[in-house]
């Protein structure tokens, strides 16, 4: 892509364009996990909410498979720090 160029980004939390993706795919992804530890795209605050289906189309047209036979990922709760306090109950 060159300079200038606008690109599209697909997993917003992330900040992972189409190009991020479609190039872990090139190199041997074919799930969304594993696109998923390649890019991040999905480990962001919603989980892939956002961003899993239009990852999904690009791995079932670059793959030749359908989103179905794809599946979806099992979201979980992001994690954030928590100051021990809070459990204590001072602060």
């Amino acid at each position: 892509m060159n300079e200038g160029e606008c690109q599209v980004v697909i997993c917003r939390c992330e900040e992972v364009t189409e190009e991020e993706i479609r190039e872990a795919i090139r190199k041997g992804a074919r799930t969304f996990s594993e696109i998923k530890k390649i890019t991040r795209a999905g480990m962001g605050i919603c989980q892939g909410k956002s961003c899993q289906r239009l990852v999904n189309r690009i791995l079932a047209e670059m793959t030749g498979r359908s989103v179905e036979q794809l599946g979806f990922d099992t979201p979980r709760p992001p994690l954030r720090p928590i100051k021990l306090a809070v459990f204590k109950g001072t602060d």
